[in-house]
């Protein structure tokens, strides 16, 4: 996600290459990432804060307790960090490393293509300068959705953030359904991905609820009636409304982890 953001922020022009600079423990991503994009990297995280106007936390959550304490006293009174990390409240960020501009945002994979959903939300003491600045930054990986609730960030990981988990898993069974009538797996994708492509493009255009529009394929005694029946016989629903729900439940539980840790 963090290389995402990189992409977008160059292919936007919203700053030059070397007024980037990755940190990461690998020397050998360093240099990869400094041949693709021409930025600037170092394996030493003070440097990389002694050096950012705008620190991007893009670590796994158990990184943290080690990665924090390296940030304090490394971040100017005007710099900014801003965490991308699935769980992770803003008071472990700010006992952490003692400062208290943070924006906490979560953005999904979509953002790789400049198509992501980002939720985000900034603390009391982030400028009206720093907001901007944060929102450009988000709007380079697509849409972007401020709230003034962090409860709010636990949920949409639950349901924009891991939700193209769930999409790649029905286009899975839809193209296996596929291959088992007798499709080539090539063709079944091409007939799945264009399918869901074109039906998410209807749903955008159009002022109809979702089940309106299902109603206007579904005929009476049809082909699609038969196949939703099953769907709804299966409780595809109630399954997937559980699988939204433990996603969140596991997003609360890494915010206790960190804060138990001392994140």
């Amino acid at each position: 996600m963090a290389e995402s953001m990189i992409k977008g922020m160059l292919n936007q022009g919203l700053v030059e290459p070397q007024g980037i600079m990755a940190s990461g423990p690998r020397p050998e991503r360093a240099a990869e990432l400094v041949s693709r994009y021409n930025i600037q990297a170092t394996t030493d995280n003070r440097t990389a804060a002694d050096f950012a106007e705008i620190v991007v936390l893009g670590v796994k959550p158990q990184v943290l307790p080690h990665l924090l304490p390296q940030l304090r006293g490394h971040l100017s009174r005007s710099s900014l960090i801003l965490s991308i990390l699935a769980g992770v409240r803003i008071s472990s960020l700010l006992n952490g490393t003692g400062h208290p501009s943070i924006v906490r945002c979560m953005p999904n994979t979509p953002a790789q293509v400049g198509l992501g959903m980002t939720v985000w939300t900034a603390t009391e003491r982030v400028s009206s300068q720093q907001r901007e600045q944060a929102q450009i930054i988000l709007k380079a990986l697509g849409e972007t959705l401020f709230v003034d609730n962090e409860d709010y960030l636990d949920m949409a990981t639950a349901l924009s953030g891991t939700g193209p988990a769930y999409i790649f898993l029905f286009m899975e069974a839809l193209i296996d359904a596929g291959v088992h009538l007798g499709f080539s797996r090539k063709v079944a994708e091409e007939l799945v991905l264009q399918t869901m492509a074109g039906s998410v493009e209807i749903a955008r255009q159009s002022d109809l609820h979702p089940a309106q529009l299902r109603n206007m394929v579904t005929s009476p005694g049809g082909t699609s009636a038969e196949a939703l029946y099953e769907l709804e016989k299966g409780g595809l629903r109630t399954i997937l409304s559980k699988a939204v729900w433990a996603a969140y439940r596991k997003s609360k539980y890494l915010g206790d982890l960190s804060e138990q840790h001392g994140g």
